[in-house]
């Protein structure tokens, strides 16, 4: 193995030696371009890719952030103006972590965890100022977590508990956003905060919450003062959101049966907003109804009763007195009974009340717009249009999902509107154009990191290798001509041992040798040369030189 080590190293130093300075300087460069490409290449695959640790950060945030960053030794870059952290994607959550551990970061402010060291001693006053502080403070810190919104301060004020204060006080709350950009708040993200607010201080109602922008822009309105604008934009919001969810009906069900992109449905709505009670009275002549009845009666009896005579002697004595006693008249009692009945009849009468709530349907119209069907491609590319059938089909698929009435039975007016035309959509064919570009961007690239280690090695060995070959060309050597003549005039000053320069003089053809009668020796051909690269690929002069030196005669 080292007599192989030794002799390649001798071999590449006679080729060495061989070199003139521009050969050599060109070897050079070569090597240093191939290592220097092998390192570039080793870099750029080695290199740590960085990942967004946390973003959208205030100064005194980031400066908390950096400073554990620091102390835990991990390398980070910032971006974004300062705003930005970033770390070796490796370590990304492992170092949020460690730093959720510390409660880094905790937000501008402060939050509850001004109750976490214990106070003792302190009065009421301090600690219900400490709990309004860290409400204001959790508060803000929510509130900078939307997405329009850089930082925000929020101010509560709660009424003093007082037996002899007004007790109609409530509290109240002003919020300041710092907006990201130029552009407004929108109307849903001011409402979010307003119900944020509300909801997390005992007592206090929407509408007593303030909301003012960077701008001096008064983002949110009293909604007791001025109702009808709040009830205009409420209805505004019902009716977009009932047309967006008929449309989204139909556009599954389009999406479904003509494919993805195929098809436009746009619906409007007419809804009564309108709150209508009715009540009805109606009577019927057929029927009656007994409504009162009253019953009385009367009983009138009359009695007759004869006189009683006297018992006795002196009663059957016929005297005077006797006499007129038994002429006397007979005593008569009246008793009458009488009933009264008194019916009062009424016509059938049915009394119905009805309410109708807002948000009824008056009216519905629809379009839906069919993209044009085309076939074939390249030249043979053609528009082929839909039958009135599909289209008749695809109008009640339609009609079906949106519940909207067709024929005789459409009442309400409602409209429905099915064409087929073509689709013009250049922006979507941008968009296509550039994620193929990026997508072939990405795969060059991920083929030329694959790919880039081999192919500079080849270029490496090609480079040596056409560099070894241009060293050990041998001298032109005329074909045909002997070689006991090439050796009687040597080869150059260096005494046939390649050291000195060939010899570039054009050679007699006459054969030269130690005596007359010596056999001439084998010609140089393309042949020979051949068979002697092939014994000897190393070093193609020193071959010939070898094989030179058999040809020599003895002395």
């Amino acid at each position: 193995m080292n007599l192989s080590l030794t002799r390649v190293a001798s071999q590449l130093a006679g080729v060495w030696k061989e070199l003139q300075w521009p050969q050599r300087l060109t070897l050079v460069a070569a090597g240093v371009l191939v290592v220097g490409g092998l390192l570039g290449v080793a870099l750029w695959s080695a290199r740590t890719p960085y990942a967004l640790l946390y973003g959208r950060l205030s100064d005194a945030e980031a400066a908390r952030v950096i400073s554990a960053l620091d102390e835990a030794k991990v390398p980070y870059r910032i971006g974004a103006g300062g705003g930005a952290i970033y770390v070796p994607a490796d370590q990304v959550h492992a170092v949020r972590m460690q730093l959720a551990g510390r409660g880094i970061p905790r937000g501008d402010g402060v939050g509850f965890e001004i109750f976490d060291k214990p106070n003792f001693g302190i009065s009421d006053f301090v600690q219900r100022a400490n709990y309004l502080r860290a409400l204001q403070g959790e508060l803000a810190r929510t509130i900078s977590q939307l997405d329009e919104v850089e930082s925000a301060r929020v101010m509560v004020v709660l009424p003093e508990n007082r037996l002899l204060l007004d007790r109609d006080k409530q509290p109240t709350a002003s919020v300041f956003v710092r907006l990201r950009g130029s552009g407004p708040l929108a109307p849903q993200a001011v409402q979010s905060i307003q119900f944020l607010v509300a909801n997390a201080v005992e007592g206090l109602k929407p509408n007593r919450v303030t909301v003012v922008d960077n701008f001096g822009n008064v983002l949110s309105a009293n909604s007791e003062d001025n109702s009808m604008p709040g009830l205009t934009a409420t209805q505004l919001a019902a009716r977009r959101e009932l047309e967006q969810y008929l449309a989204r009906k139909a556009q599954d069900i389009l999406d479904k049966v003509l494919g993805p992109g195929q098809a436009v449905v746009r619906v409007a709505a007419d809804i009564n907003f309108d709150t209508l009670t009715r009540t009805e009275e109606r009577y019927d002549p057929e029927t009656q109804v007994i409504r009162t009845q009253t019953k009385n009666e009367e009983n009138n009896d009359t009695v007759t009763s004869s006189p009683v005579m006297p018992v006795g002697v002196s009663a059957n004595t016929a005297t005077e007195t006797n006499a007129t006693t038994a002429a006397a008249t007979p005593v008569t009692n009246t008793r009458n009974r009488k009933t009264t009945t008194t019916v009062e009849y009424e016509l059938g009468r049915t009394v119905s009340s009805l309410t109708q709530l807002a948000g009824g349907i008056k009216r519905l119209s629809a379009a839906v717009t069919v993209a044009a069907r085309v076939e074939g491609t390249g030249a043979e590319r053609k528009v082929v249009p839909r039958s009135p059938e599909e289209l008749e089909k695809i109008r009640r698929l339609v009609a079906g999902a949106l519940g909207i009435q067709l024929g005789p039975e459409n009442t309400r007016g409602d409209s429905l509107t099915v064409e087929e035309l073509p689709f013009e959509d250049p922006i979507g064919r941008e968009l296509v154009r550039e994620l193929e570009r990026q997508q072939r961007w990405e795969f060059w690239t991920s083929l030329a990191r694959q790919l880039g280690y081999p192919l500079l090695a080849v270029a490496a060995v090609v480079l040596l290798w056409r560099m070894l070959q241009r060293s050990s060309s041998a001298p032109d050597i005329p074909l045909g001509v002997p070689v006991g003549q090439l050796l009687a005039h040597g080869n150059g000053h260096g005494n046939g041992h390649g050291n000195g320069r060939p010899r570039r003089e054009p050679l007699p053809v006459s054969g030269a040798g130690s005596g007359a009668g010596e056999e001439t020796p084998d010609l140089v051909t393309l042949e020979v040369l051949n068979r002697l690269a092939r014994e000897n690929p190393v070093n193609l002069g020193q071959a010939l030189r070898d094989w030179m030196n058999k040809g020599r005669p003895q002395e």
